[in-house]
């Protein structure tokens, strides 16, 4: 049989604006944090993964994308059916999703006995328009995968797959301390994963140029020259002044017109 298809119910970007996936890549994931935070819809120690979590390839440049999520074990053998038999339902329901996807893993072993993906999955993810894979498990074939430019992010690696097999598609996972829903908006990079929430993310891929030139203030004036300390207070004032002026207007009406 294959994995189960039970679906979390959740809204997906369609209930909101557009969301400009490109424009959310072009800034690091500690950028993407910290506008996200201006908004004040969550707070600030939720809504990112836990130290667990670690890119793979911390030199490839930011994900963005979809939670495509499923559950794996690895530990025992799959009752029947061929271990890569979901894969296909897997990629048939990227279609589902309002962008590119983010395959995301829940490894249910514990402790985790072998790795969640290897080469012939990530070129198969990759294949389907995926953007990158997230797992709460292990990685494999390292080298292969780094090859073909497949962002991936997991808590180690294990050379072995055991008995790999998908359990469940669709359904809300536990990966890096936090839950991830199907559909859910995600940002990584070499210094983690984060969750975007949908209701802002169009409003945090504006604002975080924005968050970017206000931290350029400090920037500007440490490399101008022999900095002092007056001068670098007033810098750090002036981007403090800048910062708290676009979290009053993202918190009011927003950067849309």
């Amino acid at each position: 049989m294959p994995a189960s298809a039970a679906c979390t119910s959740r809204r997906y970007n369609s209930d909101f604006m557009p969301i400009d996936l490109a424009l959310l890549a072009r800034y690091d994931t500690p950028t993407i944090c910290n506008t996200i935070e201006l908004f004040e819809v969550r707070p600030r120690n939720e809504g990112y993964m836990d130290r667990r979590i670690r890119a793979c390839f911390p030199e490839m440049p930011p994900m963005v994308g979809y939670a495509a999520t499923a559950t794996m074990r690895c530990a025992v053998p799959r009752r029947e059916g061929d271990v890569y038999g979901s894969l296909d339902e897997q990629v048939a329901r990227f279609a589902e999703l309002p962008g590119r996807p983010v395959v995301v893993f829940q490894d249910l072993d514990d402790p985790v006995v072998a790795a969640t993906f290897g080469e012939v999955m990530c070129t198969t993810y990759q294949a389907f328009g995926a953007a990158g894979l997230v797992t709460s498990g292990a990685a494999r074939d390292l080298d292969q995968v780094r090859r073909i430019g497949f962002p991936a992010f997991s808590n180690g690696s294990i050379c072995s797959h055991g008995y790999s097999h998908i359990v469940d598609l669709h359904r809300a996972v536990r990966v890096g301390g936090i839950t991830i829903h199907p559909g859910d908006l995600l940002h990584g990079d070499a210094n983690g994963v984060t969750t975007i929430p949908l209701e802002i993310a169009a409003d945090v891929a504006a604002a975080a140029a924005e968050f970017a030139a206000a931290e350029s203030s400090v920037f500007d004036y440490l490399k101008s020259g022999k900095p002092i300390v007056g001068g670098f207070r007033e810098a750090r004032q002036e981007m403090m002044s800048k910062i708290a002026e676009l979290g009053k207007r993202v918190r009011g009406q927003g950067l849309r017109p």
